[in-house]
């Protein structure tokens, strides 16, 4: 059976960058608190009203493209992930199909969060290996911008996130060894509130069984915008950053060492650790827990913030380009996030 290969990777960063000193002039807030906490300097936002998740996922999806030489007519199946659509729905996926003016080729949208992108590059592998597919074009893409509280009251959440996207052409590869090794994913819902924006959503548990909103037809109707979520700013994200921290700091680890044991090898065969950028103290926490020197793992979240789906693809292109991967390297991809959700993928480059 063959192997998947990164043929063409691509990121887009906004223009507009904002220092941790920008924030503290709409929040109670300093550059000191925010870099103690999250090795966060400073993040990038898009420009209202022209760069959206779908135009900067088309941004990076171009440069993928070019450098796997092939067009928008080569592609042959679409993987967009991100948990900031530019609609409700429909999804990215056929915005972009619409935006590169594509073939009308298959589409689908990822809702994995932080892991979205891990996620995502297993399901194109199993499209490659089957050889349904042979061009297939992974995006992740965030506008978090749009949908922060940049109040002192949501400052935990709103000094991590930034802007961005990333962008990769999946392909089969003729060389032997080269490609995805494995993927492993994982989730456990069973705290999923701790890190969660629960409106604009359904949440029947809610409701029940205190009481039920009336509906025409008698049923259960589900959520509603209501005056209490409004007050008490349900709109916005919210997040237990050390619960987050205490689950974080156990499955990146772990997952790392599933797919290195799937595969027969160690933390010392590594080339290059590609965490999810959620923090700067828990990609330093798992690189100590592992036993990785600084050159095998990059971080970037010092300039760019937590991109989310995103930031995987980002910081691997970044890494790429800057010469840090190199033919036949081990690559190690692995992320955790919202749901939670967490998996790894292991690949030679």
């Amino acid at each position: 059976m063959q192997r998947t290969k990164i043929a063409g990777i691509g990121k887009f960063l906004p223009e507009k960058v904002v220092t941790n000193n920008d924030l503290t002039k709409v929040m109670e807030t300093s550059d000191e608190w925010i870099q103690e906490r999250t090795g966060i300097k400073e993040r990038r936002y898009a420009k209202r009203f022209e760069d959206t998740t779908t135009t900067m996922g088309a941004e990076a999806a171009k440069i993928a493209m070019e450098r796997a030489g092939v067009g928008p007519a080569d592609i042959d199946f679409i993987i967009f992930a991100t948990l900031s659509p530019d609609y409700y729905f429909p999804g990215c996926g056929v915005l972009l199909q619409r935006l590169l003016g594509m073939n009308e080729i298959g589409a689908l949208d990822i809702r994995n969060q932080c892991s979205g992108f891990i996620y995502g590059m297993s399901v194109a592998d199993q499209f490659i290996k089957t050889g349904m597919y042979k061009n297939i074009l992974l995006v992740g893409s965030e506008t978090h911008s749009y949908a922060l509280d940049f109040s002192t009251r949501g400052r935990n959440v709103s000094v991590i996130f930034g802007d961005g996207a990333g962008a990769v052409v999946l392909q089969p590869s003729a060389r032997e060894g080269q490609g995805i090794l494995s993927t492993h994913l994982h989730s456990n819902g069973q705290e999923a509130e701790l890190l969660s924006m629960p409106n604009p959503g359904f949440h029947a548990g809610r409701f029940w069984p205190e009481k039920k909103p009336a509906q025409p037809d008698g049923e259960f109707g589900g959520m509603f915008i209501t005056e209490e979520i409004i007050r008490t700013d349900d709109l916005y994200p919210n997040m237990d950053g050390p619960a987050v921290f205490k689950k974080a700091v156990i499955k990146f680890p772990e997952v790392v060492m599933e797919a290195l044991e799937k595969n027969n090898l160690s933390t010392s065969d590594i080339n290059m650790l590609i965490p999810h950028q959620a923090n700067l103290r828990i990609a330093q926490f798992v690189q100590q827990k592992l036993r990785l020197r600084d050159d095998q793992v990059h971080n970037n979240i010092q300039q760019y913030g937590n991109t989310t789906a995103a930031s995987v693809p980002i910081a691997l292109c970044e890494a790429w380009e800057l010469g840090k991967i190199k033919d036949d390297d081990l690559v190690c991809l692995a992320a955790f996030g919202s749901g939670f959700t967490w998996g790894s993928a292991l690949l030679r480059w």
